[in-house]
């Protein structure tokens, strides 16, 4: 008897040094124009979540920067479809370790990094974006929100095999802009197979919280429309002819409506749509035709050019919203072959001579659209129990806060605390309204697309707000 007991101790002990030994072969000890100070404990590598289809997808994992063994685990995504979590969220947004807008090749410690607050992993999702990958070239014909989602999953509970130490922590979801689908899908999955500790394993999943989030087709168009209206970007025929013109509860946006709504865009290539009030880059100065009948990189002088096509009958501007100040930087440091080295990207994932992006435009053109709305998992989640909060930069003239707001009208929520005014040193930073059963709508002034990046102190205060629940500061 005891000496079974002994050889299953030391059978324990040896998956344990088995596990630990493999997260430490993606720990990274330092990249190349990183700061010395202060430590930062970071890892980097792949999940393959689909071993018959060789599908992988790339990571870049930060401890959180004190007390990383009691404090939350929460998972962000970017958008697009077709955009790095790795080039945006991490490096650009919420990250400890910024690429540098001035100076090639620097890294410049943040400040106001998310990790000050939680452990924090950033994943380049769907396969084909940033260093993600498959082998089977036939997955990019079947990329939706549920393909999107299953990887996803399988991503996470990889990851946690991987990092067994994070099991038991708190997990939150994160994300932005077309992560309005991401996240919440991949929350009910999480959700649903928590329910079938059989089959699946289970993951402490508490909530999630998503900005300028793409939510439902009919009330996201109807406001960016009115946004473009009431920020003095189109005029009042403009208006009104696209008003008359278009139902955006239709599939199939008919010809009239297409036209005026390229008009409406037209007006925004002259300016930055994702962040309306911001400077133009001098960067970026290109222009060109325009046509709905391809995708086209429109007219611009702002930070960033707005590409459209029809996709299910609408159009859709182009994966973007960053300044490619920062983004040149990011793709000349993020393709040089030390840094690579240094993140253990594998060569399946970006072969010699191909180039990674912070978006993949083919990836956005091939994405199939099939979900309109994602209230009914909100709706589903809220009753479940999830802590759901939305939150809005108010410049952002793509995912603007009017059609965040319609479509938190349509949840029909009892309203808890109404709409307050809410304060970062001593300044007006935005207002807040929370419902009844966790669900809470928070605006953040100022702010463009990329909260954290526009307001970076406002975006930590919030994030610390939402995982602990510390009120938001409602007095000057």
């Amino acid at each position: 008897m005891i000496l079974l007991f002994i050889l299953a101790f030391v059978a324990a002990l040896n998956a344990e040094n088995l596990q630990k030994h493999e997260y430490e072969n993606d720990r990274i000890v330092k990249l190349p124009g990183q700061p010395n100070s202060p430590h930062i404990s970071l890892f980097a590598g792949y999940i393959t979540v689909n071993e018959a289809h060789g599908r992988a997808l790339f990571y870049w994992f930060f401890e959180a920067q004190s007390l990383p063994d009691k404090r939350p685990l929460l998972l962000w995504f970017n958008g697009g479809p077709g955009c790095s979590s790795i080039g945006y969220g991490a490096a650009v947004e919420l990250g400890p370790l910024r690429v540098a807008k001035k100076g090639v090749g620097i890294l410049e410690f943040n400040q106001n990094s998310w990790n000050k607050e939680a452990n924090v992993i950033f994943v380049e999702s769907p396969i084909g974006v940033g260093f993600s990958y498959t082998n089977t070239s036939s997955d990019f014909s079947n990329i939706d929100d549920k393909f999107v989602a299953e990887d996803a999953y399988s991503f996470l509970v990889k990851w946690l095999e991987r990092f067994p130490h994070f099991k038991d922590h708190d997990f939150f979801i994160s994300g932005e802009s077309y992560a309005g689908h991401y996240v919440p899908q991949l929350a009910e999955l999480v959700f649903d197979n928590n329910k079938d500790t059989h089959n699946y394993p289970y993951i402490n999943l508490k909530g999630f919280i998503v900005g300028n989030p793409e939510t439902n087709d009919y009330y996201d168009y109807k406001g960016l429309l009115e946004y473009a209206w009431s920020h003095a970007v189109i005029s009042d025929e403009e208006f009104y002819k696209a008003k008359t013109a278009c139902d955006f509860k239709l599939e199939n946006w008919p010809s009239a409506c297409r036209a005026a709504m390229n008009i409406v865009f037209d007006h925004y290539s002259e300016i930055d749509i994702y962040n309306i009030y911001a400077p133009s880059c001098p960067l970026n100065t290109t222009s060109s035709s325009s046509s709905f009948d391809n995708v086209v990189s429109r007219p611009t002088g702002s930070s960033v050019t707005t590409k459209l096509h029809i996709s299910n009958g609408r159009m859709r501007p182009g994966p973007g919203g960053y300044d490619p100040c920062f983004s040149k930087n990011g793709e000349v440091y993020f393709n040089r072959k030390d840094v690579r080295d240094a993140l253990h990207v594998s060569t399946a994932g970006l072969a010699t001579g191909v180039k990674w992006k912070e978006c993949n435009d083919s990836l956005f053109r091939a994405y199939k659209y099939r979900v309109f709305s994602v209230l009914p998992t909100y709706e589903k989640l809220i009753k479940g129990g999830l802590k759901i909060w939305i939150y809005s930069g108010d410049a952002d003239g793509r995912v603007p806060v009017i059609g965040s707001r319609y479509c938190i009208e349509a949840l029909n929520l009892s309203v808890k605390t109404p709409w307050t005014t809410w304060f970062y040193d001593h300044q007006v930073a935005g207002r807040i309204v929370e419902y009844e059963d966790g669900f809470s709508f928070v605006t953040v002034r100022g702010a463009g697309h990329l909260v954290p990046l526009n307001m970076p102190n406002q975006a930590l205060s919030l994030i610390q707000s939402y995982l602990y629940g510390h009120p938001l500061p409602t007095h000057r």
